[in-house]
């Protein structure tokens, strides 16, 4: 493959974008309040989701090996861009944009990319290398925008809360002890994966609902945008070319860990922001604009970095 696409592109981002302007619809017109659906996503929605995944990917030590490279790289990220961001930002802020600088819309987004553009070996690749990403979301992701309002107690304590964490574990159980679950709890379970990525880019369109254009900060933008469109992508190809040095990389896991170098902000910014009252209106206008530039940055990303590191 030595280019991508734009078409290829267009139907997850038409569909994403609809699901924000139902969002928005639903906080407009029918005065929805967000914040117990942030709070059903986080507790409910997204830990039986993330059991379902686990549970049927069968994982094996050189996935979860993958799934902790990847979450080691996002929580460096996260930690030192929370630190530099202090200087610049205020607390709510830096935090925001520390949590945001670890992930990206790997799943929302960047999963039914994945299945257009990678075969079945690679989207289990890219499955568990996102896995990785949401486990920093709600641990050190978590934590650093805790502490934009609340003490290290308070934010140890609200992360020992999520569910995710207890559903990763359970899930490596269930696997490890090779547990088989009856057909009815694994059909009951499919329902949620269609449900989290509704509701997730649904809150993006709430929130925006109660937006004003006053509201608007290219500081704080220009940011993020120069962390999710100029370092990830850099760091990505580093990456890759820093692995075919020393071991043989196989094309679909070096596609797979460009992709997810390359996909927008990610939706769970603004769900957290949600939850922690972080600014979350700053965090939806930074998700959509970086996802309206994805149809034209993504293909033009891959086709450059897949030419540099040798893949086309």
């Amino acid at each position: 493959m030595t280019s991508i696409d734009p078409g290829t592109l267009m139907g997850p981002l038409w569909t994403l974008l609809a699901y924000i302007g139902l969002g928005w619809l639903a906080a407009r017109r029918l005065a929805v309040d967000p914040r117990p659906v942030a709070t059903l996503l986080i507790y409910l929605i997204a830990p039986l989701t993330f059991f379902r995944g686990l549970v049927l990917g069968g994982p094996t030590p050189g996935y979860l090996l993958l799934t902790a490279a990847l979450f080691a790289v996002a929580s460096l990220i996260a930690v030192v861009v929370h630190r530099l961001a202090r200087h610049g930002f205020a607390a709510q802020e830096s935090a925001l944009l520390a949590f945001s600088s670890g992930t990206g819309n790997t799943g929302y987004f960047g999963l039914p990319v994945a299945l257009v553009l990678l075969p079945p070996q690679g989207v289990t690749l890219y499955l568990f290398g996102v896995l990785g990403v949401t486990l920093y979301e709600f641990t050190v992701g978590f934590y650093l925008s805790a502490r934009g309002q609340f003490s290290v107690r308070q934010s140890l304590t609200k992360i020992a809360r999520l569910p995710l964490i207890y559903a990763f574990l359970a899930a490596l159980l269930v696997s490890g002890a090779d547990i088989t679950l009856p057909d009815a709890v694994l059909e009951g379970l499919a329902a949620f994966p269609a449900t989290y990525t509704l509701l997730g880019m649904m809150i993006i369109g709430m929130t925006l609902g109660r937006v004003s254009i006053r509201q608007l900060d290219w500081r704080f933008i220009g940011a993020c945008l120069a962390i999710r469109y100029g370092f990830w992508p850099l760091l990505a190809l580093a990456g890759v070319m820093g692995l075919q040095a020393f071991v043989p990389l196989p094309g679909e896991l070096a596609l797979a860990l460009l992709l997810i170098g390359v996909v927008p902000m990610a939706a769970n910014v603004v769900v957290v922001a949600m939850e922690l009252g972080i600014a979350p209106e700053k965090g939806a206008l930074a998700v959509l604009i970086t996802t309206l530039a994805a149809p034209l940055l993504i293909p033009f990303y891959l086709t450059l970095m897949m030419r540099v590191a040798g893949l086309s």
